[in-house]
């Protein structure tokens, strides 16, 4: 999909690329992610309003570390390095780089030498900034003046305002600078002199023509999962096609509670959506196959193989389509490697290989483009329910990996109990927008308890809430006390097989969010 103005961000290797590129958007401007080793000749193509240069872990003066050609400079674009990005362009343009005598990690009382600077326009005398550094540019390049410094760092921000070329050492992409909205917003729309046009509204309007002309009386097959992503999809599709859509909808036992009929309420018969709904019940098949199997990764493996076979059989009852659709959304991209530098994060069902057990001509990704919030919004134009569209994550494999150990139905009926308990009394107190996930998880421990005067010897189950920004690291949530008890009550009371409750306070990392 192109877009009139664009910036866009060139990735060194920095653990904040999607980060920078989603602070971006949220100026309404459309931002994507490029490798440093993209040729000059293709930025040029682009024509981009903006260049941003994020932060990586190497040191920009040693042998082999990432570089860029110097007339990235010179091309009459303005650019913002951020951390290894600022100092990558003092070293190309004569500046100095080199060890940090005093390293700065964390928040650094940052002090602004020009709150003229078009940079720090309306941010003056001294703001709190994220540092994560060891090497410092200990000084600027010719024809750049500091505008900002720190007790340790002599060029916290230099810039050359003739070029429009901007070096800050610290990261204004993460919460953590108290100003970064502001810094980014004023480069953005001030300095490269954008409009702010990148809309969701105008992006679900201009995706449903383009589809329509791509399509044309064609027919599309969309494996709904009932998650956000394929769910937006296939509103988007129906918007623009209608009954040339079929979906199938694979439940595979394993949805939280109530969820497959949620599903089945908004895009089934009795739906708004006028499109083909196939909803496939495979409860008891997924529970053969996964009896007697306790280890994570083979139980993710055989849901998944599993998928793919009843898709497979529903495919076949279809018969040849145009198109196959699929709900690829632009982390998917970036984090298979796809769309930038940083190292691939995983492999992803959306990206790399095509299945080859469906008849169609093409595939289609119509939400390839959007972040994950900006799919949200995007449900929300098109009329989605917001308690689908603001759905909590739910990894592909289900309960089959909030359940450790074997997965059967009377577990399935456990979990499923606890977690609607938990998220039912989350919202009851008004804290469902604290943590950023939340869920109840059954442990493979049985213990003994007392219930009236008999003992018992049941499962524990274990509540899960975290706070993160972007899932790679995230914070135990601080659910009141008062809350968590009365979750605990409800669960050992209304939940057969359970005598315990208890509350993981892991981060991540060493953690990880899911248990499994």
């Amino acid at each position: 999909m192109a877009f009139e103005e664009k910036v866009i961000v060139i990735d060194f290797g920095g653990q904040y690329n999607q980060l920078v590129a989603r602070r971006v958007r949220e100026c309404n401007v459309y931002c994507e992610i490029y490798s440093y080793r993209t040729p000059i000749e293709k930025i040029k193509d682009m024509a981009p309003k903006g260049i941003i240069l994020t932060g990586g872990p190497n040191s920009c003066y040693e042998e082999g570390a990432p570089s860029y050609a110097r007339e990235l400079f010179e091309l009459g674009i303005p650019v913002l390095g951020l951390c290894y990005g600022a100092q990558l362009m003092m070293h190309i343009l004569g500046g100095k780089v080199e060890k940090a005598p005093v390293r700065e990690y964390g928040k650094t009382l940052t002090f602004i030498d020009s709150s003229k600077d078009t940079l720090f326009a309306g941010i003056k005398d001294e703001t709190i900034v994220w540092m994560s550094h060891t090497d410092y540019i200990s000084k600027a390049a010719p024809g750049f003046d500091i505008i900002a410094h720190t007790a340790d760092c002599p060029v916290a921000a230099a810039a050359c305002e003739e070029k429009k070329l901007y070096a800050i050492q610290f990261h204004p992409e993460v919460l953590h600078t108290v100003r970064g909205k502001e810094i980014l917003f004023n480069f953005v729309r001030k300095i490269c002199g954008t409009l702010g046009t990148w809309r969701m509204d105008s992006f679900v309007e201009n995706t449903i023509g383009q589809i329509r002309e791509k399509v044309g009386d064609g027919k599309v097959l969309l494996a709904l999962s009932g998650g956000v992503d394929s769910s937006v999809l296939a509103a988007l599709l129906a918007k623009a096609i209608g009954k040339q859509l079929t979906c199938v909808f694979v439940d595979h036992g394993l949805l939280r509670k109530n969820e497959g009929d949620e599903v089945e309420s908004v895009f089934g018969p009795e739906g708004s959506f006028d499109i083909n709904f196939i909803r496939v019940n495979a409860a008891e098949r997924y529970y053969a196959k996964l009896k007697g199997v306790e280890e994570p990764e083979r139980k993710r493996k055989i849901i998944g193989e599993e998928f793919i076979r009843v898709f497979e059989e529903e495919a076949k009852k279809i018969g040849a389509v145009d198109f196959l659709a699929q709900g690829t959304i632009y982390p998917d991209v970036v984090e298979s490697g796809l769309g930038g530098e940083s190292a691939v994060i995983k492999s992803h069902h959306n990206v790399g290989g095509l299945p080859d057990f469906v008849d169609f001509k093409e595939i289609i990704e119509p939400l390839r483009s959007l972040f994950k919030d900006e799919v949200r919004k995007a449900g929300l134009e098109l009329g989605l329910p917001e308690y689908l569209v603001y759905r909590q994550p739910f990894p592909g494999p289900g309960l089959g990996i909030r359940i450790i150990g074997e997965v059967n139905a009377e577990k399935v009926r456990i979990v499923q109990d606890a977690d609607f308990i938990y998220r039912e009394e989350v919202a009851a107190a008004g804290l469902q927008k604290l943590p950023d996930q939340y869920f109840a998880a059954l442990s493979n421990m049985r213990s003994v308890g007392v219930m009236g005067d008999e003992r018992t010897y049941d499962y524990a189950v274990v509540l899960r809430a975290v706070e993160t920004v972007d899932f790679m690291t995230a914070e135990a949530s601080n659910i009141p006390f008062d809350v968590l008890q009365k979750v605990m009550s409800r669960i050992i009371n209304e939940v057969k097989g359970v005598n315990r409750v208890m509350y993981d306070l892991t981060s991540k990392p060493p953690g990880t969010v899911e248990l499994e």
